[in-house]
């Protein structure tokens, strides 16, 4: 058991990644003084006084193996992630997701962090870092001047607040003789692929994008307007050709089967090195789900795509993690401060239960003269982790991603089940052993 005594780690931030890593560090010994602004202030998302609040779902989503969400809570369970376990003893019937009783999954996680004999709770807003070691897990609407802090810390910009994120699809559910390669800027150069659409495909799509259901944007998020990361939907509402104009220009583009250039066309970027996963460029959305795959399945090549994540656009402030994280979360200007929760562009409430871990575990690494050791690239947590830090080089653009399969290497398998299953039990293969490796 460590001396308590003699060292105290800060964490700003009560929500899921900040009482995961509360409780990961006191379990292991390590004092902890959590600062968490409720019940004196709130976010204009949050209403429940207490920790650990989920604001927009009750779900943590399939626990169905091969299911990425599956693989993720499997790793976590390997871990001993606490939040994992306080959920399963709030979870409330949802078929084949865990879903929780959201009231009920905050009181007992706010009654594990304050009765741990470890753990002291500061109510208030915190500005800047205490001194020494500390955890920011201030969440994606951080209050009173941390953000200016960080847009300070790691550069203006490094640090977004608003989320414009584009779909991103399986490739080998692409169908590949509709598609072509092709850069507009660069004939020679073939990264994207293209799907090229006539004029009555395009207005067909303009139609369809016009008519589509939205998700309804909280009332404060309406206050921020749109720029660069305007929804594709909005900009088509600007007039028919608007698309053909922007985001899905077909300068520079010849359809080699036609030799004619497309009316429009929508460019795939590799969203990974091994091309296992591709990026639908400007095709940030505010539509929801079932509309994504409903409309973006009418673009040449796309009739069957899978998708590994859908867009969207909403407030959201996180940092540029490529560029400012070290592997163990830690700040490059910063050391002594770590990034964790849906500040370090980790979507989702699993995958903040898992960065709240996993930065627990690097500063008891650091706390203790441990040399940190990150987690497989194989597994789901080491994907996810090497894709926000950067350090297994996905993608040169960097926007807030849940974990998918896109993230992990490929493995050869037949059909995209079979494929899954195999890198389901890679993943917790070779998690069990990183796990056994750290103790």
């Amino acid at each position: 058991m460590v001396d308590s005594s003699i060292m105290a780690v800060h964490i700003v931030g009560g929500g899921l990644a900040g009482c995961e890593a509360a409780l990961q560090l006191a379990e292991r010994g390590i004092r902890v003084i959590l600062h968490e602004a409720k019940p004196k202030s709130f976010t204009q998302a949050h209403k429940d006084p207490n920790l650990a609040e989920l604001v927009c779902s009750n779900s943590l989503k399939s626990d169905i193996p091969p299911a990425g969400p599956a693989l993720l809570k499997a790793e976590l369970k390997i871990l001993g992630s606490k939040l994992l376990s306080l959920a399963e003893n709030t979870r409330v019937p949802a078929g084949s997701a865990l879903a929780v009783d959201r009231a009920a999954f905050a009181r007992t996680v706010t009654t594990a962090v304050k009765k741990h004999r470890l753990i002291d709770t500061i109510t208030g807003v915190v500005n800047e870092p205490p001194g020494g070691p500390c955890i920011i897990a201030t969440g994606p609407l951080s209050l009173g001047n941390i953000s200016s802090w960080l847009t300070e810390k790691a550069g203006s910009k490094k640090l977004h607040f608003y989320d414009a994120i584009a779909p991103i699809v399986e490739a080998d559910s692409l169908n590949m003789d509709s598609l072509f390669p092709a850069n507009r800027r660069d004939p020679k150069n073939s990264d994207y692929l293209n799907s090229p659409l006539d004029k009555e495909g395009y207005l067909s799509l303009v139609k369809a994008l016009k008519q589509a259901d939205q998700v309804v944007p909280r009332p404060f998020e309406e206050q921020v307007q749109f720029d660069a990361c305007q929804p594709i939907e909005r900009i088509a509402r600007m007039g028919d050709k608007s698309l053909a104009f922007g985001p899905f220009r077909p300068v520079g583009i010849t359809n080699p089967k036609t030799g004619k250039r497309p009316y429009a066309v929508v460019q795939l970027r590799k969203e990974n090195a091994e091309g296992t996963a591709y990026n639908l460029v400007g095709c940030q959305t505010r539509m929801t789900t079932r509309e994504q795959k409903r409309v973006f399945r009418m673009l040449p090549g796309l009739e069957k795509a899978v998708f590994l994540r859908y867009g969207s656009v909403h407030r959201n402030m996180f940092i540029e993690g490529p560029q400012v994280l070290h592997f163990d979360l830690s700040m490059k200007n910063e050391p002594d401060v770590f990034l964790a929760g849906q500040l370090t562009g980790a979507e989702g409430y699993v995958e903040a239960i898992t960065t709240g871990l996993l930065a627990a575990h690097f500063l008891y690494c650091r706390l203790m003269c441990i040399a940190p050791v990150p987690p497989p690239e194989t597994t789901a947590i080491g994907g996810l982790l090497g894709y926000i830090t950067g350090k297994f080089g996905q993608g040169k653009s960097f926007c807030p991603s849940h974990f998918h399969y896109g993230l992990l290497p490929a493995v050869k398998a037949k059909g995209r089940r079979e494929r899954r299953k195999v890198m389901f039990d890679r993943a917790v293969r070779d998690l069990r052993t990183w796990s056994f490796g750290i103790g």
